[in-house]
């Protein structure tokens, strides 16, 4: 996983560091996603069961919803198409695995340190949409086509405020590469003193808000989850799902929303830096760092699902196009000035 010389090939190489990645973001995903923050959002909300079914916290609740879902059936339906209705899980899970390949975890510790990182980041990102709309067409459901229909709409939307979101700290960093902006962040200063680097939230604040509710309807979370309105649309494009392939889209979902954190982590909260900690240290601690980080981003995401009721649609559009849009276009317009003028 690491960009240190090896003598097994580029090929080789590049195999191991895939595999790496594919074995780490399911476990990653179940482990923090269902245990920490489930049980964290079942404390605040004193639901019963992810407290006390058994063991320490609730424990067993995990192994009782893993044991569920792998006897359940894996069921189509006689209108579907079957080919496509399975592979559309897993499109949805591969968009998460593409965009940790560029994520870094240290000066040394990424799987591919690309120079046009954050553009890739957020290109593969929104391959996601293409999973869910197989999902839906190849369901024969009705509920299942406009839940992904929504779900193509919704991208559209919030696409834009989440590339404009960041731009703000390209500029800022000048450059495109995530190693980059984090170095560009342990290396900076704020108003001449370095002591703690200069993290882009603290210039960027409204950039960072504007990537946080755009990823939170990227990902269809409440307030944003109409693609999958259980009161409208029965479930949306899984109503049609069972089994392991319906546990496919929620790893993909918890996989999806941990890539957005640790995306937002390297942006705007400095990623694997640590003031005064360089080479081989860094390499040792910013795994570590990196969690922190992704963990307190995550809880802000999953802190607004739980709390926020669901919006319509109109309010959904009218949020993306009237505001988001034009609040970071003047962000950039700050930047760029700011960025000229110091």
């Amino acid at each position: 996983m690491m960009t240190l010389a090896l003598d097994l090939g580029w090929g080789s190489t590049l195999a191991i560091k895939t595999l790496v990645i594919m074995l780490l973001i399911p476990l990653g995903a179940l482990i923090f996603g269902w245990v920490f923050l489930f049980k964290m959002m079942a404390h605040m909300q004193s639901r019963l069961g992810p407290m006390d079914s058994g063991g320490f916290h609730g424990w067993f609740q995990l192994i009782g919803d893993g044991i569920k879902f792998m006897q359940k059936e894996d069921i189509f339906p006689e209108k579907a198409d079957r080919r496509v209705m399975a592979l559309a899980p897993f499109v949805v899970l591969l968009s998460t695995f593409l965009v940790f390949l560029v994520i870094p975890a240290g000066p040394r510790i990424v799987v591919e340190p690309l120079d046009t990182g954050v553009f890739y980041a957020l290109a593969v990102s929104s391959l996601s949409v293409i999973g869910v709309l197989m999902a839906g067409w190849a369901s024969a459901n009705k509920y299942a086509l406009m839940s992904a229909l929504r779900a193509a709409g919704q991208l559209i939307a919030y696409e834009v405020p989440l590339v404009l979101a960041v731009v703000g700290v390209v500029i800022q960093a000048g450059t495109m590469n995530l190693q980059g902006i984090v170095v560009a962040q342990q290396e900076g200063a704020i108003f001449g003193w370095d002591g703690i680097g200069h993290p882009f939230v603290l210039t960027q604040i409204v950039g960072f808000a504007l990537f946080m509710i755009a990823a939170q309807a990227e990902l269809t979370q409440p307030p944003f989850d109409m693609p999958v309105a259980e009161s409208e649309l029965v479930g949306g494009y899984m109503v049609e799902y069972s089994g392991f392939r319906f546990l496919l889209f929620f790893l993909g979902e918890f996989g999806t929303a941990f890539a957005f954190s640790a995306l937002a982590a390297t942006l705007f909260l400095g990623g694997w830096a640590l003031p005064g900690v360089h080479g081989g240290t860094a390499d040792a601690l910013g795994p570590v760092v990196v969690l922190v980080k992704v963990m307190l981003v995550a809880f802000l995401m999953f802190w607004a699902r739980f709390t926020y009721p669901r919006m319509r649609e109109d309010q959904l559009q009218s949020l993306a196009w009237k505001w988001l849009i034009p609040l970071a276009l003047v962000n950039i317009l700050v930047t760029g000035a700011l960025k000229v003028a110091f």
